[in-house]
């Protein structure tokens, strides 16, 4: 089982992908059951009752079973594009049974494959809406066969047959590239969201729902995973006697610093004013100490260059660990900000795992 600890983008391409999918998923429950209501309506309104008032009916009931099954009785447990496509699959099978009872191509309900395609180019891509639409394509012309002359009615009728294919292209065509603005402005406007605007790094916000998740891995798979705090010593005397903006290189000095000690796997954030902080999965608490000190120390070597003067910078470190100091995220940051607070207690430019406090170093 891969570790669920990405690097940069982590919450771009996982959580906001899990919850487009949640919702587009909500939406098509809705078309679906849209479209059985539009078809139950048409078979009222017309009240027929004829040779193809059973086949209807059945078409309407095998669909509901469909899905209901497929959607409420979790035959297919997770929410995937894939899922989004057999739902749209079925959804064809189900309009093109109605169209063949109704009419065929001269059925008033021959516009609901709009339905399909506007769901397919919102929700699966160019690609798969293209598929969509060559099934939408052989579906007219199954429709438009005539087996009293064995002939095919798009043949003597090429331009007809175009004239309402027509339509349904331009709306996919439209629909796939508004849905890819919509989706890639959509993004953008994640990664601002979850992105600390001076430093480039995650914000606290970010940083708490990829924790979050690795937490439930960890608890789940047993996997031990560190937490480390990390607090520039001097910042407030930097921008006292410099200026704000030398205080803002200082931190982004310090994030530099920091993330040439940290994996890819690692995960780094801005935690808040000059505080910093770090998961470090399947590490335990030997291990986090060593990148904590070879942070402490590279930053204790990397001067800050303002005003023609090199400006000497500490950090002071905090460590607590899953499973060893507790099993609970809450407790596990807190105690990392305690053992934080141990390490600028005792004089600054430390590290301290929490409970041990004779590990500062």
């Amino acid at each position: 089982m891969d570790y669920p600890f990405l690097g940069k983008g982590d919450v771009e391409a996982v959580g906001f992908e899990a919850d487009e999918l949640r919702g587009f998923s909500r939406t098509i429950a809705e078309i679906e059951w849209l479209l059985v209501i539009l078809v139950l309506l048409y078979q009222i309104v017309q009240g027929r009752d004829d040779e193809t008032t059973g086949p209807i009916y059945l078409g309407i009931i095998v669909y509901a079973a469909f899905v209901i099954g497929f959607r409420y009785f979790n035959i297919y447990r997770s929410e995937s594009r894939w899922k989004i496509a057999i739902e749209t699959w079925g959804m064809l099978a189900f309009i093109t049974w109605i169209l063949y009872f109704t009419g065929r191509l001269e059925s008033p309900l021959v516009n609901l494959y709009l339905l399909t395609i506007v769901t397919s180019a919102l929700t699966l891509g160019r690609l798969i809406t293209m598929l969509e639409m060559a099934l939408v394509v052989a579906c007219y012309v199954f429709l438009g066969y005539s087996s009293t002359d064995d002939s095919l009615f798009w043949l003597y009728n090429a331009g007809d047959f175009m004239s309402q294919l027509s339509p349904m292209l331009l709306v996919a065509y439209i629909t796939t590239m508004l849905s890819a603005d919509i989706r890639s402005a959509m993004s953008r406007i994640k990664i601002i969201s979850e992105t600390d605007e001076l430093t480039g790094i995650y914000n606290v916000r970010a940083f708490t729902a990829i924790a979050n998740r690795a937490h439930k891995q960890s608890l789940r798979y047993r996997h031990p995973y560190s937490i480390v705090m990390v607090d520039s010593d001097n910042l407030k005397a930097v921008n006292d006697t410099y200026g704000h903006e030398a205080g803002n290189r200082l931190l982004k000095l310090t994030v530099n610093c920091v993330q040439q000690c940290l994996r890819e796997t690692d995960v780094f954030a801005r935690y808040g004013g000059d505080e910093f902080i770090a998961l470090l999965p399947q590490t335990k608490s030997d291990g986090a100490f060593e990148v904590a000190e070879r942070i402490r120390k590279i930053i204790a070597t990397t001067p800050l260059d303002t005003q023609g003067k090199q400006v000497a910078t500490t950090v002071s470190l905090g460590i607590a660990c899953y499973p060893e100091h507790s099993e609970d995220l809450a407790v596990l940051m807190n105690r990392a900000d305690q053992a934080l607070y141990h390490s600028k207690k005792s004089g600054r430019n430390r590290t301290t795992v929490s409970g041990d406090p004779s590990s500062a170093a």
